[in-house]
């Protein structure tokens, strides 16, 4: 299944690359932040024709409105284009995030990072790879030293759960922060490395079904903000190599 997986985000990602920095039609969502392409619904239906006619007993769940929860064991969690805010205004930084679910657990997962043609894989419980090397979280565990990741929901001008100044105490802690504006490949980077930790608020199911199995498989820890068990429907996610985790949530503690 998981084959199966890697070509159909593949086969997506050729689509939205072959759009990116072209005129295409959009519109808005919750706001004017929130933005949908005709370029989602075009990878989406992809996906979604694909997983219909190979797996029809299947359940899908996707960002943009194809939800068929099944009676069977397994759903698919698609997020046709992560990273539509980039996409839209020609920053190359997207993913095709697809992970699937056996009786409500995460059990195989792909991003495909489209523009660097990297495919991000994992299995339960049998490691993560880039690429088909296999990969873990980095040793630091000083906080102090950690380049960190998050990203901000959409209504962030209202600042939900404050996470302007979630932000600012991580500025003062870590020894940075970056914003890519794609969750799921900020698990990745945390998978691989390349970031200690990234924490979010209200994320979707499909911004995180791929991107926290890719994290654990990768020897990394993924919890709330108190350092509990989450699932795909959690709102608030922490991410870590696992050694930086209990040092983020005392920031996270000290800032509600």
């Amino acid at each position: 299944m998981l084959e199966d997986i890697i070509n159909i985000s593949k086969e997506a990602g050729e689509l939205i690359r072959s759009k990116f920095n072209t005129d295409f039609s959009f519109e808005f969502k919750t706001n004017e932040s929130d933005l949908v392409t005709e370029v989602d619904k075009a990878s989406e239906k992809i996906i979604v024709n694909f997983i219909k006619k190979k797996y029809p007993s299947h359940g899908i769940i996707t960002e943009e409105g194809e939800t068929s929860l099944s009676k069977s064991e397994y759903n698919w969690v698609v997020d046709p284009l992560d990273g539509t805010t980039n996409f839209a205004h020609g920053l190359p930084i997207f993913a095709v995030s697809i992970g699937i679910q056996k009786n409500g657990e995460t059990i195989a997962g792909v991003v495909y990072d489209i523009m660097q043609n990297i495919i991000y894989s994992a299995e339960l419980n049998n490691g993560a790879y880039e690429n088909g090397k296999k990969i873990k979280v980095n040793d630091n565990a000083n906080l102090r030293h950690a380049l960190l990741v998050t990203g901000f929901p959409y209504d962030v001008r209202e600042n939900p759960e404050n996470a302007l100044g979630k932000f600012v105490a991580f500025t003062k802690a870590s020894r940075g922060i970056r914003r890519l504006g794609s969750a799921a490949i900020d698990f990745c980077y945390v998978a691989k490395g390349v970031f200690d930790g990234f924490w979010e608020v209200h994320l979707k199911p499909w911004d995180m079904c791929a991107g926290k199995l890719i994290v654990e498989e990768a020897g990394g820890l993924v919890t709330d903000f108190d350092g509990n068990k989450v699932n795909i429907f959690s709102k608030k996610i922490l991410a870590s190599n696992g050694k930086v985790h209990d040092a983020m949530i005392e920031i996270l503690k000290q800032n509600p």
